[in-house]
């Protein structure tokens, strides 16, 4: 049996920390969008690509974070949004780990192609935060059943 105040309290946090997340992914993708030049430097820069697909990595990322951020805003095939999202979080997270580790002072290329916003651990811890906020809808979605058919539904009332 659920616990209906449970259920609410699930209900309102994970509306708020979809728009947020939404709200991120969106705000990291359209500088990308409109400076792509830029952002391939940055990728070509991270050292994890073949330079033939930097170009293609760099056109297409940037409107991958967008369709997903606005999916998860509007709740859209939420369950795949959700797993979408976080194994880009995961990419992210695992991708600056690896640079810093190796050394390489690059910029991060997270949030705009300003080349000042170099990888350090303020910015790793940054992307875990995100990425336990897109855990957390991972739970709400896939265990509390919570998703947007709920968020969006109307009360439907039965007319005997």
């Amino acid at each position: 049996m659920r616990n209906p105040q449970s259920f609410k309290t699930h209900y309102i946090i994970s509306v708020i920390v979809r728009f947020v997340l939404g709200a991120i992914f969106i705000a990291a993708g359209i500088p990308k969008i409109l400076d792509t030049a830029s952002f391939a430097g940055m990728v070509y820069n991270y050292n994890l690509l073949p330079d033939t697909l930097v170009n293609v990595f760099a056109i297409t990322l940037p409107w991958v974070e967008v369709i997903v951020g606005g999916m998860l805003i509007l709740g859209i095939w939420l369950p795949g949004t959700v797993v979408l999202y976080n194994l880009l979080m995961i990419a992210f997270i695992s991708a600056l780990i690896f640079n810093m580790a190796r050394g390489i002072d690059i910029s991060c290329g997270c949030f705009s192609t300003d080349s000042e916003d170099i990888i350090d651990m303020g910015t790793i811890f940054r992307d875990i935060l995100i990425l336990c906020g897109s855990a957390y809808l991972a739970y709400v979605v896939f265990l509390k059943k919570i998703n947007s058919d709920k968020i969006f539904a109307k009360k439907r009332y039965r007319i005997r």
